[in-house]
């Protein structure tokens, strides 16, 4: 569990972050309320006037998943990992555009072309990557609002491409030394899905392999590379790779193309990052950058798991690090419902008509809360989120899935378009 507990004052101006062991006294005492329960905030009852600790806000953007870690000196006191729904907004997206293509081929009343709503502002952006900008920059402003932040570190390029496509710049030690493999390295392995490319051997130790040999005027440019298990590395030799594969053209087909091919997930990063960091200097706040490679750099050195929340505590120029907390807060955004107001089914064809009220006998949908129920079937304390009806009927989600009437609820978290473990 998490070994802090954020404190806001009674203006609510956020102070150093407690042990829950103090925060448990001090809520025993009265002298403090629950603020919010997810992340755990306390707010006390009187003004405090001291200068909290200022603490770092650390930042691994990602293109599912975004790692958030706090750092107060060399200590690691919260993490949190958010879960992106990108992926559910481009086939919400998909959904709309092949009705509104099947209602244009029907034979309806004429509806005239409209042009001008195409323009396209400048710095825009595609819904799901713009909700990946949005989406973090609303948990920064939840982390200042909570913490007291006095820096912020992004990590703002996945791989350093420039570098790689050109290894042989010469005069910068940070590309001649030992960074420039991790860099290259962890790119080939999501490049390539950690699997050799001739064979698809898994969980073996794989190597860099040059597909135009060096001794036939290959470069060690990334679009050269791909990884390659010793046994086929050995039997490739320096043949060329059209000889070698010269009795599976599909697999050389295969190969040639995916050399070529960007990482999907690292071209939405490297669309986004540029925005992430520009609004995050409008926050007034200095923000610093690195690099994946030297976040890798930093967890290898430092022995420590592959996560999203501990890749973020490694952004940046990182000495030591002391972990003080042991699971991070998993966020997932959920989004705040829909405006569709008919359903439709596959063909496009109406099939139910919303209601345009949200809430329901004092509670809404997405709300965390606990039912006890004294008897019948699903007697019980139950903890999970509702979905509400018009009726006083709501469905529970917990570890079952029921029906509860509202006089058994108590609402935990109000509904704010995400969910929490």
């Amino acid at each position: 569990m998490s070994n802090t507990v954020f404190v806001l004052d009674t203006r609510k101006s956020p102070l150093t972050p407690c042990k829950p062991s103090i925060a448990r006294k001090l809520l025993n005492a009265g002298k403090a309320a629950v603020f919010r329960q997810y992340p755990f905030t306390i707010i006390l009852k009187k003004e405090v006037d001291a200068t909290p600790v200022p603490i770092e806000l650390k930042l691994d953007p990602g293109s599912k998943t975004t790692g958030i870690a706090l750092k107060q000196g060399n200590n690691i006191i919260f993490g949190a990992e958010l879960t992106h729904r990108g992926q559910t907004i481009k086939a919400s997206l998909e959904s709309r555009r092949s009705i509104r293509r099947a209602r244009r081929a029907r034979h309806t009343r004429y509806r005239p072309a409209r042009f001008l709503n195409r323009t396209r502002p400048k710095g825009w952006l595609a819904p799901s990557l713009q909700h990946r900008v949005e989406t973090t920059l609303t948990w920064v402003d939840k982390m200042v609002r909570l913490a007291p932040i006095g820096s912020i570190v992004q990590e703002l390029v996945r791989f350093d491409l420039q570098q790689m496509q050109n290894p042989e710049i010469s005069g910068i030690e940070y590309q001649q030394g030992e960074l420039a493999g991790y860099e290259v390295r962890e790119y080939l392995l999501n490049k390539w899905d950690r699997k050799c490319a001739y064979c698809d051997a898994e969980n073996t130790p794989l190597q860099v392999e040059h597909i135009q040999p060096k001794a036939k005027g290959g470069s060690n440019r990334i679009s050269n590379l791909c990884l390659a298990c010793e046994k086929c590395n050995l039997k490739k030799g320096t043949q060329d790779i059209q000889d070698f594969l010269s009795k599976k053209p599909d697999l050389l087909k295969r190969i040639l193309a995916q050399a070529n091919r960007p990482l999907k997930d690292a071209a939405a990063v490297n669309s986004t990052r540029w925005v992430l960091f520009n609004r995050l200097k409008e926050t007034g706040l200095p923000v610093s950058t690195g690099s994946g490679g030297l976040t890798k750099f930093n967890r290898t050195r430092l022995e420590l798991p592959k996560t999203h929340w501990l890749d973020a505590a490694c952004v940046g120029q990182v000495e030591t690090l002391e972990v003080l907390t042991s699971k991070p807060l998993l966020i997932k955004a959920m989004g705040h419902g829909t405006r569709q107001m008919c359903g439709t089914n596959k063909f496009g064809f109406p099939i139910r008509h919303r209601t345009p009220e949200k809430a329901h006998f004092g509670f809404q949908t997405g709300d965390l809360v606990r039912a006890i129920v004294a008897a019948g079937k699903y007697a019980g304390d139950w903890v999970g989120r509702i979905s509400v009806r018009a009726r006083p009927s709501f469905k529970l989600s917990s570890s079952k899935i029921f029906d509860v009437h509202p006089k058994y609820l108590e609402v935990i978290h109000r509904a704010d378009g995400y969910s929490y473990q």
